[in-house]
């Protein structure tokens, strides 16, 4: 639900909630439409939950103090500041420099408010949309913003962007310029009605600045941007640095005051993510998303710590948890039959390495929407059912007949139970053990895969799944490679299993395509990586989209959710309960986080001064 700029890691996620940077109404009668309405925000079911008069959001310090450095990590490195094709690795942080038309509020569900467009006016069935720019905005060379921007970028991103965008906005029938500030885009096809928040999601670039360039390709030159900080300094793949843009039109705007406090931002590369802890424990950089449990168990035990120079916060996460998992490439006919992949699925053995590499911190995960109403769970019920019965016989038949468990033991090591299981259903699916070797009964294959890494973090995970499908008598090697080959691999479907991470949003739609639709399963550099291509996903997705309220979304998701889990796509992980971070005591924040987001979002902090004079006073680091 939201623009996103390549694959994310902790550190990317941050990029992305810095990316998200508020009213001259138009008059109903000047649209033509009795029934449309004009206002300063739009909520996917329901009202916004700010008025018109809102000054800042309530997470936010209005008052918070602007200046200091901060310095941000991430691993790999990058080759272009063009986020938005498929060619390069862009650099972390470049949703700091753009601007969307309107900007979500972390503290509900799916709600925007006004950013580049002052207003949006949308008719009672959402059949199109219309957007009246602020008269204010204006490109950091001092160019105004209009609408003709606007339309370029549509243009630009379904024609020659990331596949990302043709599958997001496939229901935009067409995309007009009203006048110098409003831009008008009418759907077709069926009933979608977040697609005026989605129009709301597009990042808007400067017409003028690429007319002149090749966007296909990439660039190491410093793109021209609106948002709240330029790009002041940069060594290619190493380092870059943001600098907030004094004069910002924006800074005032109800949705930006309060944030975007640092003076600068500066992203530091490293080779791995074990370098990277090493360097946060010796301050070359501020502030840490923890992903590890064994990290946050024992790697802390320093004396900055000790002595309170660093801050470990443990925060309660209320939005949906990312499905994390195994994820097979079913395009390869090894990972075709849905049984074969049910059959690895007990061979993971979670239970033992919660209890004996990540200290019982993670829990299992057992939903592609984990921690949300939307989780399906249970056996399916009312609309859930009612759906799922149109499908009865092309979908499982555990679909009705069982909740979706992941294969569970006892923690011990031992899974001859599900051994054995895996066992019977490889028998079934046309594979047999001979010699200790698991041949396909048909050509004498042997079973061996490639299961592909971008960090060796995931190792530790990999190497006790690959000696149980050893027992099973299937050849796994684990292939580590760095991050743009990982990237380049991963836009070909050049792989056999990776890790699958994918974060939901709470009001999930027209993103699903991209994510499971048929149409992008063979599009290079798209999202279904699993390459799933089902006719009754396609309809699910569909009446996701189409869902007209709040119940109904409920009930399509978990009927998407139950159908997704019962193919067996994926071989569900884990996520943590809480969203760990740690920082060096120099920032000031909010009393409160938002609702959803929690401390990511870190454009609400602000370096304190005193706390940080104490800081380097107790030999912290000084920026």
């Amino acid at each position: 639900m939201m623009w996103m700029a390549r694959r994310s890691s902790g550190v990317a996620a941050i990029a992305v909630c810095m990316t998200a940077l508020a009213s001259v109404a138009l008059a109903v009668g000047e649209i033509g439409d009795s029934d449309a309405t004009t206002a300063h925000g739009i909520a996917m079911h329901g009202e916004p939950l700010l008025g018109p008069d809102f000054t800042h959001f309530d997470y936010v310090n209005p008052a918070a103090p602007k200046g200091g450095t901060v310095t941000m990590s991430t691993t790999g490195g990058y080759d272009t500041f063009n986020p938005f094709i498929v060619k390069g690795t862009p650099a972390v942080g470049m949703g700091l420099i753009l601007q969307t038309l309107m900007v979500s509020s972390l503290d509900e569900a799916f709600t925007y408010y006004g950013s580049l467009a002052e207003t949006v006016t949308v008719p009672e069935d959402r059949g199109w949309v219309i957007f009246a720019l602020n008269p204010e905005a204006r490109w950091h060379d001092g160019v105004p913003i209009t609408a003709e921007d606007v339309v370029w970028t549509f243009n630009v991103l379904t024609g020659q962007g990331r596949p990302f965008y043709r599958a997001y906005y496939a229901d935009v029938s067409s995309v007009e310029a009203l006048d110098e500030r409003t831009v008008k885009f009418t759907f077709g096809g069926s009933v979608n009605l977040e697609l005026p928040l989605i129009m709301g999601q597009l990042v808007v670039l400067p017409k003028h600045y690429w007319e002149g360039r090749d966007f296909g390709s990439t660039t190491l030159e410093p793109p021209l941007g609106s948002g709240p900080y330029r790009i002041a300094d940069f060594d290619p793949g190493r380092s870059i640095t943001y600098e907030r843009v004094e004069d910002w039109w924006g800074a005032d705007l109800p949705v930006n005051r309060g944030r975007f406090n640092y003076d600068r931002i500066t992203y530091e590369y490293y080779r791995d993510q074990d370098v990277l802890f090493e360097a946060f424990k010796s301050g070359e950089f501020d502030i840490r998303l923890e992903n590890k449990a064994l990290n946050w168990a024992r790697g802390y035990d320093i004396s900055a710590v000790e002595s309170g120079q660093i801050v470990r916060d443990a925060v309660p996460d209320a939005d949906a948890q990312p499905m994390q998992g195994w994820a097979f490439n079913t395009r390869r006919e090894i990972f075709a039959d849905p049984l074969v992949r049910e059959a690895l699925s007990y061979l993971f053995d979670f239970e033992w390495l919660n209890r004996n590499i990540f200290f019982d911190l993670y829990a299992r995960t057992d939903s592609y929407f984990d921690n949300s109403e939307l989780a399906a769970t249970g056996l399916p019920q009312g609309e859930e059912l009612a759906i799922l019965e149109r499908y009865r016989g092309r979908v499982p038949d555990a679909v009705f007949e069982a909740e979706f468990r992941p294969p569970a033991t006892d923690g011990s090591g031992s899974i001859r139970g599900n051994l054995r299981t895996a066992l019977r259903l490889l028998r079934e699916a046309g594979w047999e053990t001979s010699g200790g070797v698991l041949t396909n009964a048909a050509t004498g294959r042997p079973f061996e895969f490639e299961i592909l890494l971008s960090s060796n973090t995931m190792e530790r995970v990999a190497l006790p799944f690959v000696r149980n499908l050893e027992r099973a008598g299937i050849e796994a090697s684990i292939r580590v490679v760095d991050a743009s080959q990982y990237v380049n691999r991963l836009d070909s479907y050049d792989f056999e299993m990776v890790v699958l991470v994918r974060q939901q949003s709470l009001s999930p739609g027209n993103e699903q395509r991209e994510f499971w639709g048929s149409a992008v399963a063979d599009v290079p550099g798209g999202r279904n990586l699993m390459g799933i291509a089902d006719p009754v996903i396609d309809e699910l997705i569909d009446l996701v989209i189409a869902a007209p309220d709040r119940e109904s979304l409920i009930a399509r998701t978990r009927a998407l959710d139950r159908v997704l889990l019962w193919g067996h796509y994926v071989i569900p992980q884990y996520h943590g309960p809480d969203t760990w971070i740690a920082y060096w005591d120099r920032f000031g924040r909010p009393p409160a986080p938002p609702r959803y987001g929690g401390p990511q979002s870190l454009t609400n902090w602000w370096v304190d001064p005193d706390r940080a004079a104490a800081l380097v006073a107790a030999g912290g680091p000084e920026r």
